[in-house]
């Protein structure tokens, strides 16, 4: 799975933010009921008539149509009907208004037609004397023509011996770079060789979306509902994911995130470290109860992407897979305590955040979801300069503990459950395993079923080095890992169940469905198999 261009500014960084900016500002602007702007907003991010990365400015801003549609939360209309830009906007523009599957949009006209499996020699090669391509070849479907190695791709079974054996690398194995990043095989090609996506598999983790380098795949948001619930004077509060430390500039700056949500027309802003302590100690909680007399393994919860693969898997294993609630719905229900009638959006590093926040045991709790991408466009179109803020005088917050706010880091969740473990059984011996990335997430289980991690608590994470490697994060995956990891040491407590929250876990757990309802989830969840009714309570 590739991360190469993760935290580099690239042109099509630019496009997607330009995108969220634009959306935000004219959300932020326009009189109610007016939407004409929207059609003209493909001028205005691509003016002139030169193409720039394209063969067509007219291309270039057919694409930039569907993002924007898309960033309003909006079906994608294609090319094969005319139809205007703001068509269904008026509608789009109820803060009530939730996404429309699928979440996840291959923008088909952007589509390289990348060649999804294929071998080929590269100009490196040198027309040896050896030929031992040819030689190791089972299939005879390598020649030589005009002193170059040449592949017959109708013979070619892509065992990928000849690339093994040439000594001038000359021959290079060419995947779909978002086939490649897809850990569940969800991406195939159309009858036109473009990318499609398996919708009974994809579980919204976004990682083809941000290693597709033409851009060619997106997810919708919900900008443009927020500000105008924020624009109707509803209350509205964000909660953070612990991820969210230098995505903005600086070092923590709790302080000046606060200003900078309050000046985008927030209510109040929360720490869904809170909640992930509750989470971990949750999650003790049930290790010390299950495993291994009720069940050979437990599953961590707050990964919605790696949860959802596990139960559509290994169905037979679903209930191995933690029932606590996650973070983001355990602080969503703190705030509601306190605040009825608040809309909550939690803002994150996570696509698939936005699939768990559709489950109707979710919904009723987290109102929106938001990427820090998002939320940097929405700080572009009110002309914040984070790091000029001065701040509110708070310097941190003083919630969440150390473990709480580790869990933004791959190995952080799971350490926070054994550190509460250890809370009252500090001798107890508890073995861990996690992986990082689906492939790694489903070889772990894998083995977990076969009995080869009987009593052991496993962690996974879609996305290679934990949630700071989101979709929706802004800065390169090491440089977030170290600020967090900062951060978390200035927690005012050390391990989660330090937290005074705690003592309302039993109540917060309780909803509308009773008591641990995330188990008719998952029988739900194995039954229809269909990750766009999944993600709920533990990521279910």
């Amino acid at each position: 799975m590739g991360n190469s261009m993760r935290g580099v500014y690239t042109g099509l960084a630019q496009i997607r933010r330009t995108v969220f900016r634009e959306v935000a500002r004219l959300a932020y602007e326009s009189q109610s009921g007016d939407f004409g702007w929207v059609d003209e907003l493909p001028y205005k991010i691509i003016p002139g008539d030169v193409a720039t990365y394209r063969e067509s400015v007219f291309l270039e801003r057919a694409i930039v149509g569907e993002r924007i549609r898309l960033a309003m939360g909006l079906p994608m209309q294609g090319m094969d009907k005319p139809a205007k830009l703001s068509e269904g906007v008026a509608e789009a523009a109820k803060p009530e208004r939730y996404y429309e599957p699928p979440l996840i949009n291959v923008i088909k006209f952007a589509c390289n037609a990348c060649e999804e499996d294929a071998y080929k020699v590269s100009d490196a090669c040198q027309g040896c004397l050896a030929h031992p391509c040819r030689e190791i070849c089972p299939k005879g479907a390598i020649t030589f023509k005009y002193k170059k190695a040449y592949i017959d791709q109708e013979k070619c079974i892509k065992c990928g011996r000849c690339a093994s054996v040439c000594p001038y690398g000359a021959i290079q194995h060419r995947v779909r770079p978002c086939a490649a990043a897809c850990g569940m095989n969800a991406i195939s090609s159309d009858e036109a060789g473009r990318a499609q996506i398996d919708y009974s598999r994809c579980v919204s983790c976004g990682q083809c979306l941000v290693n597709c380098p033409f851009g060619a795949i997106a997810d919708k948001s919900q900008i443009f509902q927020v500000i105008n619930a924020i624009q109707e004077g509803d209350e509205v509060i964000a909660e953070v994911a612990p991820a969210f430390v230098g995505q903005f500039g600086g070092k923590g700056n709790v302080d000046k995130l606060r200003e900078a949500f309050k000046e985008l027309g927030f209510s109040g802003m929360e720490e869904v470290a809170l909640g992930a302590d509750l989470c971990a100690v949750q999650e003790a909680e049930d290790f010390l109860e299950e495993v291994p007399d009720k069940q050979p393994f437990m599953g961590t919860s707050c990964c919605p992407a790696w949860s959802v693969m596990a139960k559509m898997e290994f169905p037979e294993h679903a209930h191995c897979v933690s029932m606590a609630l996650t973070p983001m719905t355990l602080t969503a229900r703190l705030i509601r305590k306190q605040h009825p009638d608040a809309k909550i959006v939690f803002v994150g590093p996570c696509s698939a955040k936005k699939l768990e926040a559709q489950r109707k045991s979710v919904k009723s709790e987290v109102d929106f979801v938001l990427t820090f991408e998002e939320m940097a466009g929405m700080m572009e179109a009110r002309d914040i300069d984070y790091a000029k803020l001065t701040g509110e005088g708070s310097t941190d917050f003083d919630v969440a503990s150390a473990d709480g706010r580790s869990f933004a880091v791959a190995g952080g969740v799971a350490n926070a459950v054994v550190n509460a473990i250890h809370r009252d059984h500090p001798d107890m011996d508890v073995h861990v395993t996690n992986a990082e990335g689906l492939d790694e997430c489903r070889k772990m289980m894998k083995m977990a079923t076969k009995g080869k991690f009987d009593g052991y608590l496993l962690e996974g994470m879609a996305c290679p080095g934990g949630c700071i490697a989101g979709p929706g994060t802004l800065q390169p995956i090491n440089k977030t890992a170290g600020a967090v990891k900062l951060y978390a040491k200035k927690a005012p407590i050390k391990t989660a169940p330090e937290n005074a929250h705690c003592g309302l876990l039993d109540e917060l757990e309780r909803d509308a469905y009773g008591k641990r309802a995330a188990a008719d989830a998952v029988a739900e969840t194995v039954e229809a198999a269909t990750p766009s009714d999944d993600a709920a309570h533990s990521g279910v």
